[in-house]
């Protein structure tokens, strides 16, 4: 292996490190309340605490630069491999998660509208299934480790399943409302939460398989060794960059657009309908981490391609100008 093809392989394991790091601040930040590493470039007194979030950083980088060398004879096209295998379990653990617990919180939100959940459950617990708070860590959360486990079993992405399951939720309004006259909030929310999920999730996958359309005139004339070099600029300062505007912004402090609404389990207006709104901002998350991720690999297969390494992968979809 080159100097450059090992310099490639340090940065895109580097920049999943960082990722790892910037995550479990977020989380020591938003649920232990620990400072953040920011005190310590603020000029305020930093504690232990602060330089400890700091050294994540500087621990995980040390290790992905340690694990570049001492696997130096592993080929760029098997780390992009291996990364876009990690990418798609995640992935998977997604899907399932959304559909547990759609299926889980429209159950209650029938129940509960149409007064029968005391009858299932009790009354003590009707009125904490009623609190967001409540739903969110003890319902939902234990469904999220549910759909970890049962990716871990499977194979398939769930995309065409989600889709088919949107078409038939929205069949269901339609002649529940037309022909029955019945409509209630959360089977528009129920629609809502999984069409988000469906266009947030599968936007990594549809960049593994060349599915979106470039908007250009150049690139369906390349060579390979100069989509190679276009990919792997496009990677970094198009692609990364943008996940990585969406994860600071989204996930910066306690007020950011991804972290409120999940501290405070933000849900919709409707009081009945279903409380899976503060999920819908952690979609953006969701995508913004699943596309850093497929977006490191990327970029491994595009130097991997400049160099003219064997084992391309051929995709269905094409570039279109």
């Amino acid at each position: 292996m080159t100097v450059g093809s090992l310099l490639v392989r340090m940065f895109g394991w580097s920049m999943l490190a960082v990722l790892a790091a910037f995550l479990i601040n977020n989380h020591l930040t938003l649920v232990a309340e620990w400072p953040g590493a920011s005190p310590i470039f603020s000029g305020v007194q930093a504690t232990a605490s602060s330089w400890l979030q700091l050294s994540l950083y500087l621990l995980g980088v040390t290790a992905a630069i340690a694990f570049s060398i001492l696997t130096r004879g592993r080929s760029l096209r098997d780390d992009g491999a291996l990364i876009t295998q990690l990418n798609t379990y995640l992935v998977r653990a997604a899907f399932w998660s959304v559909l547990f617990i759609g299926i889980a919180d429209m159950a209650i939100s029938f129940l509960r509208v149409e007064d029968l959940l005391t009858a299932v459950v009790g009354a003590e617990l009707t009125t904490e299934l009623g609190r967001s708070r409540f739903r969110g860590p003890n319902v939902h959360l234990p469904l999220v480790l549910v759909a970890f486990i049962v990716a871990g079993f499977t194979r398939t992405l769930g995309f065409p399943w989600l889709a088919l399951l949107i078409v038939a939720a929205e069949l269901t309004i339609v002649i529940t409302r037309f022909v029955f006259s019945y409509e209630q909030a959360f089977m528009g929310d129920l629609v809502r939460f999984w069409y988000a999920a469906l266009f947030l999730f599968a936007s990594a996958y549809t960049l593994l398989e060349e599915g979106h359309v470039r908007v250009d005139v150049f690139y369906a004339g390349f060579k390979s060794r100069t989509k190679g070099v276009v990919n792997a600029i496009g990677s970094i300062f198009l692609g990364m960059s943008l996940c990585w505007v969406i994860l600071i912004i989204g996930m910066g402090s306690k007020t950011a657009i991804i972290n409120s609404p999940m501290l405070n389990f933000e849900i919709s207006q409707s009081g009945f309908g279903m409380y899976t709104k503060y999920l819908m901002a952690v979609f953006l998350g969701v995508f913004a981490i699943t596309m850093l991720i497929q977006f490191v690999s990327y970029l491994l297969e595009a130097v991997a391609d400049f160099r003219g390494d064997f084992g391309g992968r051929e995709t269905e979809a094409q570039p279109t100008g």
